[in-house]
């Protein structure tokens, strides 16, 4: 943060947004979502396919940001899903965090973005229902799944949202590096 004049004034930041649960019924088309993002004032705006990933720059704080594109989302495309913000630094710490380097390609690793910390035991149970070779690591606020024999079929894998126990939203490794690239 920067003080100007006895306030303080955020710096320009990139952040890598993610919106939960974008698919199937519920959509968020790309190019308006764009549009409107630059209409706001935002800068530097890109969008990775349709699944609700954003990148963009902007010297609001991240709970104001957090508002704006929700009350954008939800009057202009009526989407009123979770909306995550990642800074550009937290997201490089996040990739450099993987517990898992030796699954770091392909679909076969996501990291879930936690809204906060796992209720006691939510890690366990998860780790319980694991077939082989299937692991999960949370470090910090990121939870990060391995599930070699594909996240579709996995058990484990479709059980972590509600027993995580918190809001969250993933990307699957190759989202997670293409968005870092375009941040």
């Amino acid at each position: 943060r920067l003080v100007a004049a006895g306030r303080a004034v955020v710096k320009d930041e990139t952040y890598i947004v993610l919106f939960r649960g974008v698919g199937g019924a519920t959509q968020l088309p790309t190019a308006p979502l764009r549009t409107a993002l630059i209409a706001a004032g935002y800068k530097n705006v890109a969008t990775y396919i349709n699944s609700g990933n954003a990148v963009l720059r902007s010297d609001k704080p991240r709970k104001v940001l957090l508002e704006e594109i929700a009350d954008i989302c939800r009057q202009q495309f009526g989407f009123g899903k979770d909306i995550h913000a990642v800074t550009r630094a937290e997201w490089a710490k996040l990739i450099a965090a993987n517990p898992f380097p030796d699954a770091a390609a392909g679909k076969h690793l996501h990291a879930a973005v936690l809204a906060g910390d796992p209720p006691a035991g939510a890690v366990e149970a998860l780790r319980a229902i694991a077939v082989e070779g299937e692991a999960i690591a949370v470090v910090g606020n990121v939870a990060y799944l391995h599930t070699p024999h594909g996240f579709g079929p996995s058990k484990f894998a479709t059980k972590f949202d509600k027993a995580i126990g918190v809001a969250n939203t993933a990307r699957n490794w190759n989202t997670v590096l293409k968005l870092m690239e375009l941040a």
